[in-house]
């Protein structure tokens, strides 16, 4: 299944989260075995929310045989998922929703697989929002070999890049970003969110730097009283950093070229940007 298929799947799930009702309101639960039969199915139903399909291109797309095909499509008949249009089988409304929830189960649980060194280092009201949009993405951890491998990567993407937004992106950014070779706001447009006493300290460390920046328009600072994690949206990509709490370091750096992740951080980025304070000036070095 193509990732615009699976992007607009992921994403309309996700508009829809605040609606959701919990299995328990239905009524009787489904049996473990229906469910498994569902995840069995999983590939069926993902080809045919793509597009419907007859018989020939069924199993010319699964790689199944004549036999296991009528199976298949009999399970789908069986159980009001499909119906035969103009000789091709077309999911009904219950069968797409089976395809969503399917697709969505098998991404969130390989997501949390792989995101799991990120999910342990942001608060547990945030984590169920950055699994689905960095299911895809790279995944830089620290290790004792090589601490510093988030921070490399994030300013990889850094250097490539000719904008740069984001918040509580203070711990990414190594101190040899302050010297002349590495300066963060050199034809960048910059526009960061942090909280009120990191924005002081940077000004302790950096007033030339950053009046300079502000000055030719190329940065601007908000400031916000609390942040859950790192957002870092560049150019072509976006990411998303974890800190070590004890220490402040990155511990994790998640970054993706995807639609949806593209879309989510947008979003993310906008809403902590309405619910912040401009910097609007600062007096003294």
């Amino acid at each position: 299944m193509g990732n615009t298929v699976l992007d607009e799947i992921l994403e309309t799930s996700r508009e829809l989260e605040s609606s959701t009702v919990s299995a328990h309101e239905l009524g009787d639960r489904m049996a473990t075995d229906e469910l498994l039969d569902v995840v069995r199915h999983r590939d069926l139903l993902e080809v045919l929310v793509a597009e419907p399909l007859d018989r020939n291109d069924l199993e010319a797309q699964l790689d199944v045989s004549r036999a296991t095909s009528h199976r298949f499509t009999r399970w789908l008949e069986d159980h009001d998922l499909a119906e035969r249009v103009d000789n091709r089988f077309t999911l009904t409304g219950k069968g797409q929703a089976y395809a969503d929830a399917v697709v969505r189960l098998e991404r969130d649980l390989r997501a949390a697989t792989v995101l799991a060194p990120l999910l342990e280092s942001i608060c547990e009201r945030h984590r169920e929002f950055v699994v689905a949009p960095f299911a895809d993405g790279t995944v830089t951890t620290a290790t004792p070999d090589d601490p510093y491998a988030p921070t490399f990567r994030f300013v990889q993407l850094l250097r490539g890049s000719e904008t740069f937004r984001g918040f509580n992106t203070a711990p990414m950014l190594p101190p040899g970003l302050a010297e002349p070779s590495e300066r963060l706001f050199d034809g960048r447009d910059v526009e960061l969110i942090y909280l009120p006493e990191v924005v002081d300290v940077l000004f302790e460390r950096y007033p030339d730097q950053l009046h300079e920046a502000i000055d030719a328009g190329h940065l601007t600072l908000r400031t916000r009283e609390a942040l859950p994690y790192g957002l870092a949206v560049f150019d072509d990509r976006v990411g998303v950093a974890g800190y070590d709490e004890r220490t402040g370091m990155m511990r994790v750096f998640v970054d993706s070229d995807s639609a949806i992740a593209r879309g989510w951080a947008e979003r993310v980025f906008a809403t902590y940007r309405d619910h912040s304070e401009p910097i609007r000036e600062r007096t003294g070095p």
